[in-house]
């Protein structure tokens, strides 16, 4: 706690060092350089809520924003000079096709909350502003929530009640998740984030039906918060002009599955908006920002223009669409050393200064593929061609087997992907290689 107070301080001390200064400008001309001539921004929200205090004790930090923070996001994204433009807008200045006058600033939300509706959206219509939201198309409709609510919530009823779960009942990995949690070493936030990364969704839902159990189930065990918009909502801002993109049917990480499931979360999220909405869905959201070649392949070969990251990196002129670069936005992010609202310090990151000054430490998305079978606790690592053997050593105890062997990559694409690579075998062992990790949440 006290270390996230002080790194508070030290960027709010210096956010108004750089601004009133006019170092900032300089640094966003710096950026603007390396960009090609224009920076393009895209920030990524989730929740956009009237109460954020009231809504901080129950959900994810990391996901709100209040209202009215988001509206002043807006409001000096606009008086920086940025161009509140559409990502329609942003692909075409990247590959060429368009001349834009000023920077671009493009707003995006993931998941579909129907905070979005009924917070964000009034205010974007208000003020004129595009944005396009990603939807799970198999939460829209429905009552369900999403597995890192869930277990957030559940993590947190685990902790209220000092209840020790029994791990002998629940999948393997589940100490990975709860360990850290209980024994203080990581915040629940930080753990979710970093144990939803390397491990499929049947691992997610195995360990929320036995903590439910484990917990004597009741409605309590299901959070009232984080519901999802309808349809009628989404037709709704469709007809008001905002765009739509697709995220998966689940909320899937798609670099922890087989290429057949990849295929089938993508195109049927994807003809599921175009069904219900009636408009061509030609953009598409990572789920946790991770992506992987096999992703971009099936993207590009079914009419996607673009697919969004959650790296915290320039976007440059010339780029690759399936690539994009997202600034996360979320309410602390403005917040100055008293807690209140910070324009010295949004407007700072909105220009990246503190990336400029090596401050903030970006997660990288791009994964090598790794193809979950039915065989066990085993996961089976897909190294591409050009990958590196220090990759390898690094994820042991290892089996390394012939990549032709049936039992391991039954989809001929995948084989053909790979010639003349290897595939892992490790028990209980996750094997994506290691990126920087993300800061705990200010």
């Amino acid at each position: 706690m006290a270390g996230r107070v002080l790194r508070r301080a030290a960027k709010a001390a210096a956010a108004g060092f750089l601004h009133y200064s006019g170092a900032r400008k300089a640094m966003a001309a710096y950026r603007r350089s390396q960009s090609g001539g224009r920076r393009i921004l895209i920030v990524s929200y989730h929740r956009v809520v009237s109460d954020f205090t009231g809504e901080l004790q129950r959900s994810i930090p990391g996901l709100l924003i209040s209202q009215e923070t988001f509206r002043r996001h807006l409001e000096q994204a606009h008086a920086a000079g940025f161009e509140l433009a559409s990502l329609g807008d942003a692909v075409d200045v990247m590959a060429g096709r368009r001349a834009a006058k000023k920077d671009l600033f493009v707003v995006t939300f993931d998941d579909g909350y129907r905070d979005v509706y009924r917070y964000a959206y009034p205010v974007l219509k208000q003020m004129g502003v595009p944005a396009i939201t990603y939807l799970p198309t198999a939460f829209i409709n429905t009552d369900k929530r999403f597995n890192h609510d869930r277990l957030f919530h559940l993590l947190r009823r685990v902790q209220e009640r000092r209840f020790r779960p029994d791990y002998a009942t629940m999948p393997g990995p589940s100490v990975e998740l709860l360990g850290p949690i209980l024994t203080g070493q990581k915040t629940t936030s930080a753990a979710l984030d970093d144990f939803i990364g390397e491990h499929p969704t049947r691992v997610l839902t195995g360990i929320i039906d036995a903590l439910e159990q484990q917990l004597g189930g009741g409605a309590d065990l299901l959070p009232e918060q984080g519901d999802v918009m309808n349809w009628d909502e989404v037709r709704q801002m469709a007809r008001d002009g905002f765009e739509f993109g697709a995220h998966t049917l689940g909320h899937t990480v798609l670099t922890l599955e087989p290429t057949a499931v990849v295929e089938k979360e993508i195109l049927e999220s994807k003809q599921t908006i175009e069904r219900e909405v009636g408009v061509q869905v030609k953009d598409f959201a990572y789920c946790n920002g991770w992506y992987s070649d096999e992703m971009i392949r099936v993207l590009s070969q079914n009419g996607f223009r673009s697919g969004v990251t959650t790296e915290d990196l320039p976007n440059r002129v010339g780029g690759d669409p399936f690539t994009l670069k997202r600034k996360v936005m979320w309410e602390n992010f403005s917040l100055g050393m008293m807690g209140d609202y910070s324009s010295s310090l949004t407007v700072c990151q909105f220009d990246d200064c503190f990336g400029v000054l090596g401050m903030s430490h970006p997660v990288l998305g791009r994964r090598p593929h790794v193809l979950s079978q039915a065989t066990g606790t085993t996961n089976v690592l897909v190294q591409e061609a050009a990958a590196a053997e220090a990759v390898l050593a690094r994820a042991t105890p290892v089996e390394v087997v012939d990549v032709t062997a049936p039992v391991i990559v039954t989809d001929p694409r995948v084989a053909a992907a790979v010639t003349g690579a290897q595939v892992v075998v490790a028990p209980n062992v996750a094997l994506a290689p290691e990126a920087a990790k993300p800061e705990e949440l200010q």
